[in-house]
């Protein structure tokens, strides 16, 4: 079967040099695949698999283009890049990946929020310009803060676990209960969870109806010098009431390695060959993420908390195993 893989990177590369995969005929495109993408006719018309990242965006007009399109497989759990409707109405199935990444979020969590406390970034930027100032790098210890856990799956309860041995005190807010935390952590509503807790860390899965839960009302009841992480998904968090929060002190530090709208919030082309054919939504939140770039209290990463060897390997290994499961009859994680 004929297959184009788009936002592939070097990390990838590896399990196609040890894995035997004959029974596809695979070309790998290294950029995302929107509006903007060159394909020729034939490869249009050849194509029978897609599969894509997040910074993809398969609207109608992106997959209409091919003509005997029959798979669309993600290698992320989230599908909302992909016009679902559109691949409902004709015939092609749409897969995700789930259960990925619980220790390699969990511990790349656990990264931004040192690095974060412990003004990491910048101690480094003025180390390289030579302006060591020592008073402004002054941290805390792990155990002095109470972390808030929105979200108690796989990931978040790794996180608490971690958080539980560094003697921080662990409050989640959760529609789930992990019976393994019993003791260990304090079950509580979003509103306790948001006025007690020092670091505010999201692990949940975005469904739409919990688009933007973490705006300016809930930013309001946070604590003074609050510091908000995000490794779940962009949509949950309004990166405007974020950004304000931010300016007016309230938010002490912020780490997003999720955005919303992140097709065109990573996209290095020319900005006004996307703007047009852009939710005025996404325009807006890629230039609130350009101004987060240039404040020394947020770090920004390319979605890559879930990068690691073994994730990428899972990865990349149930991609193939559910389209081969299909092709038997087989729908597993299929999501339309």
């Amino acid at each position: 079967m004929k297959m184009l893989m788009f936002d592939f990177r070097d990390s990838e590369k590896e399990f196609f040099n040890t894995n035997d995969l004959k029974d596809f005929e695979i070309t790998f495109i290294n950029e995302p695949l929107n509006e903007t993408t060159v394909i020729n006719e034939n490869t249009l018309n050849d194509t029978d698999i897609i599969s894509v990242f997040t910074t993809s965006n398969l609207t109608k007009e992106v997959l209409s283009k091919f003509k005997n399109l029959r798979i669309v497989s993600t290698r992320s759990s989230a599908f909302e890049h992909i016009d679902l409707d559109y691949c409902t109405n004709h015939n092609i199935a749409v897969f995700n990946i789930e259960q990925y990444g619980r220790s390699s979020v969990a511990e790349y969590s656990t990264a931004l929020i040192l690095a974060l406390i412990r003004n990491l970034l910048p101690a480094y930027y003025d180390m390289k310009e030579h302006t060591i100032n020592h008073k402004n790098y002054e941290g805390r210890v792990l155990s002095s803060y109470t972390i808030g856990i929105i979200g108690c799956g796989a990931i978040g309860s790794a996180v608490a676990k971690i958080a539980h041995f560094f003697g921080m005190k662990v409050l989640i807010h959760s529609y789930m209960k992990n019976p393994e935390l019993t003791g260990s952590c304090e079950f509580v509503s979003l509103d306790e969870l948001l006025e007690k807790s020092d670091i505010i860390t999201l692990h949940l899965p975005y469904n739409g109806e919990n688009y933007h839960m973490i705006s300016t009302e809930q930013f309001d009841k946070m604590k003074d010098g609050v510091y908000i992480v995000n490794t779940a998904r962009g949509e949950l968090l309004d990166i405007k009431a974020l950004y304000d929060n931010l300016v007016k002190g309230k938010v002490l530090g912020a780490a997003l390695d999720v955005l919303e709208c992140e097709f065109i919030s990573t996209y290095k082309g020319e900005m006004a060959a996307v703007m047009e054919e852009t939710a005025q939504h996404c325009v807006e939140t890629a230039l609130i993420t350009q101004k987060l770039f240039s404040m020394k209290n947020v770090i920004i990463t390319p979605h890559i908390g879930y990068n690691t060897k073994e994730s990428i390997d899972y990865i990349l290994s149930e991609t193939f195993n559910l389209i081969r499961d299909y092709i038997k009859g087989v729908n597993t994680n299929r999501v339309c």
